[in-house]
């Protein structure tokens, strides 16, 4: 049986025509860069998650990237992330020429430690970058209290976990100063590309942004600030306009599916129970936990753009899995701290403990919606296998 970490395929037949009709609809129009397609989608966001302003942008990374641009990041500033994240993360940061200093993670989220935070900020600390991995929040009220006791901006990387609520409801991305999304394929709501969005309540930083997305004229050809072009494709803000409607039914179809996992893994003796336990046992693996799936109100607690579990003998079960037609994922094998483009920074192995384990035991098994029940079931039985002998 083929299990693919993805399967894009099945999910566009679901909403073939709406989507060609979209895309045909900008194709007709000839209006291929903003304009009211985009104008449509940024009108959405802010309905939907629940913030004052929404822009969209050319990509993840570049609404990382206009978001430090536009709170004025000078060279040699500091801006605290975890070591344990995509590395547009940390790499933005480098590319303005400022520096990431980097923290540990809290070893059953995945996110940034609120406690590591603290022991790095120093007097050159701008910005904090809370990261919500996988889709779950990043535990933002001790992040928040920290930044306004220092006097920091937070942006918040939300680009593995747009519609996650925290534990307060609030969608992740409209907690801090700024938010960034993304719309990458395989990302839980994707578009046909690359596509981003910035949000803000902040009604100058929604002004500097808006400008510094088409190079910082205002008006057209007049400059008084340098941006970018991190304009939004049209057909790619088509796109997202028809799948938004879908987006909590899928984050739905993806947390009953890792339930499912859950479930079957402890039943076969492969886990005792979700969340963080040691590597005391060989017959064991370690599930994801979902920290805020029991607070009132919430629907969204976690939406799963990752299933992670955890693995002593990772890299041989991955080998093993693909001999049997199951495709996974390494998120992420190298922790910044080990980067070698980052090796000037003069972090060593040994530095954070917990972003290093997980770099070295995580695999992210398929979760997308679509998965029946065979192919889930089938995923468990070979890792049974595995472990088992």
């Amino acid at each position: 049986m083929k299990v693919p970490l993805l399967d894009l395929k099945a999910q566009y037949q679901s909403l073939k025509k709406e989507l060609d009709d979209a895309v045909l609809n900008v194709a007709e129009s000839q209006y291929f860069i903003l304009g009211p397609e985009v104008k449509k989608m940024e009108e959405n966001f802010c309905e939907f998650l629940g913030c004052k302003y929404s822009i969209g942008v050319s990509s993840g990374t570049d609404a990382l990237l206009l978001a430090l641009m536009s709170i004025d990041l000078k060279p040699g500033d500091e801006v605290i992330v975890p070591a344990f994240s995509f590395f547009a993360t940390a790499g933005v940061v480098s590319r303005l020429n400022a520096v990431p200093v980097f923290a540990d993670i809290d070893p059953v989220t995945f996110n940034i430690d609120p406690a590591e935070i603290e022991k790095r900020i120093t007097s050159k600390t701008r910005a904090i970058i809370p990261v919500h991995l996988y889709g779950q929040s990043a535990d933002m009220d001790p992040i928040m209290e920290i930044a306004r006791k220092n006097n920091l901006i937070v942006i918040e990387d939300g680009a593995q976990a747009i519609s996650t609520q925290y534990k307060d409801g609030k969608s992740v991305g409209t907690i801090g100063d700024i938010g960034c999304y993304s719309f990458f394929p395989s990302k839980n709501l994707g578009c046909y590309g690359d596509g981003g969005l910035v949000v803000t309540n902040d009604d100058d930083f929604e002004h500097i942004m808006r400008i510094k997305r088409v190079h910082g004229g205002e008006p057209k050809y007049y400059h008084k600030v340098i941006g970018g072009n991190f304009r939004l494709d049209a057909i790619q803000a088509a796109v997202i306009n028809v799948k938004l409607p879908h987006l909590n039914d899928w984050s739905e179809g993806r947390r009953k599916n890792a339930e499912h996992y859950n479930k079957l893994c402890i039943d076969a003796g492969l886990a005792e129970e979700t969340g963080r336990i040691k590597f005391d046992d060989d017959n064991k693996v370690l599930l994801p936990k979902a920290v805020y799936k029991n607070v009132d109100g919430l629907k969204n607690f976690h939406i799963y753009n990752q299933y992670i579990i955890r693995i002593e003998k990772r890299d041989e079960l991955r080998e093993f899995l693909a001999d049997n037609e199951i495709n996974t994922e390494i998120y992420y094998p190298v922790p910044f701290h080990l980067q070698e483009c980052f090796s000037d920074l003069g972090y060593n192995k040994g530095d954070f403990p917990s972003s290093e384990e997980a770099g070295s035991t995580s695999l992210a098994l398929p979760i997308y919606p679509e998965l029946n029940n065979e192919q889930l079931v089938y995923v468990v039985e070979k890792i049974k296998e595995f472990i088992k002998g």
